[in-house]
């Protein structure tokens, strides 16, 4: 470790800040504090001209230039320098979220926040050169770095922060030298390396006891102060009946049990989990559909262990690949491909080496990476930094053995507790081979999300972004530049090397691998000039779909069935086929190989390399299988009527309005019945849980008839336990539900006023959700005005340049903002107290009725769009009530929603058919009462 010395906090307090106007956002509008300390508000014209005249001092910079649709511009932006000094430390992205993370007074008004912005700076130069502080990376040499300017390149003024900072550490802007700069910049050479243990013995049987269950209840509920509530002693103990050992091959212990809102869900499983960990060895796999809530129970885990470092030793949070720092990507930009030409690019690298230095697990969607850092840096910047193309090398990377996703896998083999989310899990379950482990105990909270969770992982796709990225994964990069795309001859030289069979192989996959769609694939389709048999199919699956749409210029995606194909389709279909089983042969004599070699070099083979063949068969095989296997199957549906248990449709898929990519797409009627009869030879527990998992309507009194079809119930265990615990909130007293049926939902003037006056009626904490981005859109741009004139902060997800989690850190933080979602601000946040007393849905959220939907209502029965919108309906109402002293309006803004809809609110709620002016009396009266 380095410690940095030079001046003391008081000096640090007596540093010039930089002399710049500061510009700051509130809400909708811009102010300024001028250089001679007058606060103007600006119009957009005044605040381009004060952004391209000077580099002012801001927070979240690209907020602002989004805000003034100009590019990015350079700033002293406070999120970088607070991204610099303190790594790994979250806050909230806004003037009051700085001043609440470094315990200052929080700004109130714009004035108060341009001075706030100021005092900000005086702190964290404090920080950085604090006595005694330790730094696991350079501060100076990575802040000289930063600020490396180019001569050739008017634009790249380098880090406008990089002066200050090295100022501040009484270092010359000249040094450090380019010698230290490299040095600092490998990072990984002081990361440490995972340890490698012997393999664990299988887990014990021993089942867990309804007492020992409450037990450990009772000991983290004691930890945490609360009271034992009697609805979350019964979930607890009824839960432990799927940890009892199986007596035969074919059973599977199963609960499916609904815990209302408040119940304690996440105690009450982890209680009996926790319990069979410590007695039989092995692990519990809980898995989530939300990162919120992985964090939100790996939080709840606290409670049960003092030391922090036998925590991290029992429980790991596991997510997929692509979402872990990759330190080989890491050096490849560290080598400076870009760097002197972009200043984007070096400031990128240094806040993600001073990130890299401190992080527990390398994990970009966790919990010590703000999310906001993806927006500041660049998106693409990011994700740059991470393996997204399944182009790792394994143990030939020079960082196999400090990799954050290797570490993450091996410890979960040894942990007690694994947080997962159900996509990692599905793709575990898609992938698993004849040889291959699976854990045994699973727990899946918001178990309603199974069925969507499962539709991800296992369809298939035969469009240009798949087919394209695995020829960039065969072929490697073919833009003459460097690049991590080595592709598979690279992969496989050394490991290959003599073998003149598994090279001649590997030259004929590489010549089969061109039938594929390379560079600028788009941009010949878009143009009608297909290159190759696969990109001839995908313009003739386009013109079946324009042919069967005839009005196809408008924002949404588009698609049609397979049959009747237009001419052409079919012989392209064909042809296709034959050319990708000239791909698939290869692949398979190539995992034949690698697999022969394993067995008969077992002898010989050290570990690391035996890893590293098996990883190269398996991502051989998957794809060989998984991906071109599915399609060849696919293709030669395309001449029978129908094939059973599948829909085929084909799809020009959009993003806002234009042409994304085009695809022949094949899900399954029912995912979750291949993902159960998968699971189920592996599994010998299984929990599925959820606030709202039973479907209580006219036919089905208890519930179960939805939930047990949507999460292959019957397919897992002949004799599930299924189990329902109510809330304990007092719904009728703390909310009120109200459907409005006077707004024309088809005009969006009466719509957006609507929103308005709820909105104001409740003087914020409001949430809007939206069936359709273009209607949010609109809302958006015609409220934030009117909102701001009553200081009332308006935020839109699909709006403002930030991910929805800062979005909603944002919104709970802010008590009287207002926010604007989609289904992702619908399901799954959580947002106690008044932040959120307001929920205003625009229309009755029916599902769309695509060709794969109208499969399944057949499949399903009739009753499939109600219960799917009674779902949606109960997730927006569940945001309401968090806490026992919550209160909240829930607003319909479509008076066509039926009334055999309505049990998807609590019982005893009273439902008002009013007209808005009305609701609006209502929502006022009732919130402040």
């Amino acid at each position: 470790m380095s410690q940095a010395a030079a001046p003391t906090p008081a000096t640090a307090r007596r540093l010039l800040i930089p002399k710049a106007p500061v510009l700051v956002m509130g809400g909708h509008s811009l102010y300024c504090l001028t250089l001679d300390g007058e606060l103007k508000r600006l119009s957009d014209d005044e605040a381009r001209a004060t952004v391209s005249q000077h580099i002012p001092i801001a927070c979240n910079a690209p907020a602002i230039a989004q805000r003034l649709k100009v590019e990015r511009f350079a700033a002293y932006d406070l999120l970088e320098l607070y991204a610099f000094i303190h790594p790994g430390r979250f806050c909230v992205p806004t003037p009051k979220g700085l001043a609440r993370a470094l315990n200052l007074l929080e700004p109130a008004s714009p004035e108060d926040q341009c001075l706030s912005l100021r005092d900000t700076i005086r702190h964290l130069l404090a920080d950085l050169t604090l006595p005694g502080r330790e730094e696991k990376s350079d501060p100076a040499a990575l802040a000289a770095m930063m600020g490396l300017t180019d001569s050739a390149n008017d634009e790249n003024l380098g880090w406008p922060w990089a002066p200050v900072i090295l100022a501040a550490l009484g270092r010359d802007v000249n040094k450090p030298s380019r010698g230290e700069m490299k040095a600092a910049m490998r990072i990984w050479d002081k990361l440490p390396e995972w340890a490698i243990h012997a393999p664990e013995p299988a887990p014990g049987h021993f089942g867990v006891e309804e007492s020992e269950a409450l037990d450990r209840l009772s000991r983290l509920l004691e930890r945490q102060k609360k009271e034992d509530r009697e609805e979350q002693r019964n979930y607890a103990a009824t839960l432990a009946k799927a940890f009892s050992p199986c007596d035969h091959e074919e059973q599977t212990h199963v609960v499916l049990a609904e815990a209302g809102t408040g119940t304690g869900k996440t105690l009450g499983y982890l209680s009996p989990a926790t319990v069979w960990a410590e007695k039989n060895g092995g692990a519990v796999w809980v898995s989530t559909f939300t990162r919120n809530l992985q964090r939100q129970v790996d939080a709840e885990l606290d409670k049960l262990y003092d030391d922090p470092v036998a925590k991290s030793r029992k429980v790991v949070v596991r997510k997929g690949r692509e979402n872990y720092l990759c330190l080989l990507n890491l050096e490849d930009v560290a080598q400076g491909h870009g760097i002197l030409t972009n200043g984007l690019n070096a400031t990128a690298l240094g806040l993600m080496i001073r990130w890299a230095a401190v992080t527990d697990d390398g994990d970009l969607a966790g919990k010590d990476f703000p999310g906001w850092l993806m927006s500041v840096l660049g998106w693409n910047r990011v994700n740059g930094f991470a393996d997204r193309r399944g182009e790792c090398i394994y143990s030939a990377c020079p960082h196999f053995n400090k990799c954050f996703v290797e570490k993450s896998i091996r410890k979960a083999k040894r942990a007690d507790i694994v947080i997962a989310n159900h996509a990692l899990v599905m793709h575990q379950v898609a992938g698993v081979g004849p040889d291959d482990v699976l854990p045994g105990r699973y727990i899946f909270d918001e178990g309603h999300h199974l069925f969507e969770a499962a539709d991800s992982a296992f369809d298939a796709q035969l469009n240009g972004h798949w087919t394209a990225d695995l020829r960039r994964w065969l072929l490697g990069s073919e833009t003459g530049q460097k690049s991590r795309a080595r592709g598979v001859k690279r992969r496989l030289d050394d490991i290959i090397a003599g073998d003149e069979e598994a090279i001649k192989q590997v030259e004929h996959l590489l010549e089969a691998a061109r039938v594929l769609p390379g560079p600028q694939w788009r941009q010949r389709l878009a143009e009608g000039n297909p290159k190759g048999v696969l990109e001839q199919f995908l313009l003739l699956c386009r013109q079946q779909v324009y042919a069967r749409n005839k009005e196809h210029g408008g924002f949404y995606s588009l698609e049609t069935e397979t049959r009747p194909p237009i001419p052409g389709l079919l012989e392209a279909g064909t042809a296709l086929g034959l050319r990708l089983k000239d791909l698939q042969k290869p692949m398979l004599a190539l995992i034949k190989i690698l697999q022969q070699k394993l067995e008969d070099e077992a002898e010989t083979l050290d570990s690391a390399m035996r890893e590293r063949i098996h990883f190269v068969r398996n991502s051989l095989y998957r794809r060989a299988q998984y991906e071109v296997g599915a399609w060849i199957e696919m293709l030669a549906s395309l001449k029978n009527e129908k094939t059973e248990g599948v829909v085929d449709w084909l799809e020009v898929t959009r993003a806002d309005g234009k042409d994304e990519d085009i695809g022949f797409y094949r899900y399954y009627v029912d995912p979750v019945r291949i993902f159960a009869e998968t699971l189920k030879p592996h599994a010998q527990g299984v929990v599925i849980t959820s606030a709202t998992l039973r479907d209580v309507s006219e036919e089905d009194a208890e519930g179960w008839k939805s939930p047990a079809s949507r999460t292959g119930l019957k397919f897992l265990s002949e004799e599930p336990k299924l189990f329902n615990v109510a809330s304990p909130f007092n719904y009728p007293q703390q909310t009120r539900v109200i459907i409005v049926g006077d707004v024309r939902k088809d005009n969006p003037g009466e719509v957006a006023a609507a929103f308005r006056e709820l909105f104001l009626a409740a003087g914020g904490g409001a949430l809007g959700i939206f069936t359709a981005v273009q209607r949010l859109r609109s809302v958006h741009e015609k409220l934030v005005h009117p909102l701001e004139e009553k200081g009332i902060h308006l935020y839109g997800q699909h709006v403002d340049p930030l991910d929805t989690g800062t979005l909603i850190d944002i919104f709970r933080e802010e008590e009287n903002a207002c926010l604007l979602g989609t289904d992702a601000t619908r399901d799954g946040i959580d947002v106690p107290g008044r932040s959120l007393r307001l929920v205003v849905y625009d229309r009755v959220p029916w599902p769309r009725p695509t060709l794969l939907h109208k499969a399944r209502r057949e499949h399903f029965g009739k009753g499939t769009d109600d219960m799917l919108t009674r779902f949606k309906l109960k997730q927006a109402y569940g945001r309401l009530i968090r806490r026992a002293d919550d209160k909240g309006v829930f607003v319909m803004l479509d008076g066509a929603l039926p009334t055999r809809l309505l049990t998807a609110f609590p019982q005893g709620v009273e439902v008002q058919r009013i007209g808005l002016a009305e609701a609006i009396g209502i929502t006022k009266s009732f919130l402040k009462e």
